[in-house]
């Protein structure tokens, strides 16, 4: 056995490196890789939907907000009102086709003819006065509400 004490080590011998950086790269390579995967899979669940139902009811709640806009500014006439009505009804005849599985539920049916019946008696008779708008507004808010308390998520 020997007497000899360990030298501790100097300040120009090399030092041994630690693993500490190489696991935190790795761990933020892996966290970036998982992010970016994650983002590819939601945009292919995404881009794998059907957009139709939804495009739907934004563009008959974009009419029917212009609707609300024009009667509390006070730009009721038939030139301004008359057009929304119009796509309002048009969009109508797209509710079974963008909700293929309602498509034979009699509660679904009624509310879509609802819809269309409400959009027809505002156009036959083009309301010439905000009052008048209100109550179209009503009329056809009514139907939308009706097939919504039956079938929105």
């Amino acid at each position: 056995m020997s007497n000899v004490a360990p030298t501790p080590p100097s300040a120009d011998a090399p030092r041994r490196a630690s693993n500490a950086g190489r696991y935190l790269f790795l761990l933020i390579l892996g966290l970036v890789l998982g992010v970016i995967a994650t983002v590819m899979v939601m945009r292919a669940i995404n881009a794998r939907k059907d957009h139709f139902p939804e495009a739907l009811m934004h563009v008959q709640q974009w009419h029917m907000a212009q609707l609300k806009a024009d009667m509390e500014q006070n730009r009721c006439n038939a030139t301004d009102v008359l057009p929304h009505l119009q796509a309002l009804r048009l969009s109508a005849n797209d509710l079974e086709a963008a909700f293929p599985d309602l498509r034979d539920d009699e509660r679904f049916k009624n509310a879509a003819s609802q819809m269309r019946a409400a959009a027809d008696r505002a156009i036959a008779s083009p309301p010439l006065t905000c009052p008048g708008v209100g109550d179209a507004l009503q009329s056809i808010g009514r139907a939308c509400k009706a097939c919504h308390q039956d079938f929105r998520n």
